[in-house]
C-alpha cells in the first residue's frame, strides 16, 4: 500500500505533470496537447526524498510525496 514519505503541500495546476526529480524534489512540466509541445520542467518545492530501490515515488492527490512497493514478478 502506498505511503507518505514527506508532506510537501504543493498545489496542482491542471495541465502540469508533477514528479519527484533525481535530485529528491517536486518538479513540473507542462504536458504536451495538440499542437503545441510539452516540456519546460520547473522545480515546484524542496522536498529532499532520498530514494530506496524497489519503489515507485509520486505525488498524490495531497500534493505530498508518497511510494508504493513496485509490482515485480507478476504474471
Amino acid at each position: 500500500m502506498a505511503e507518505t514519505v514527506k508532506q510537501v503541500g504543493v498545489s496542482k495546476e491542471k495541465g502540469y505533470l508533477y514528479y519527484l526529480g533525481k535530485n529528491g524534489n517536486v518538479w513540473r512540466s507542462q504536458m504536451a496537447r495538440a499542437g503545441k509541445g510539452g516540456g519546460n520542467a520547473e522545480e515546484v518545492a524542496k522536498a529532499g526524498v532520498t530514494r530506496e530501490s524497489g519503489y515507485l515515488y509520486y505525488i498524490d492527490k495531497n500534493g505530498d510525496v508518497s511510494r508504493s512497493p513496485m509490482a515485480r514478478g507478476r504474471k
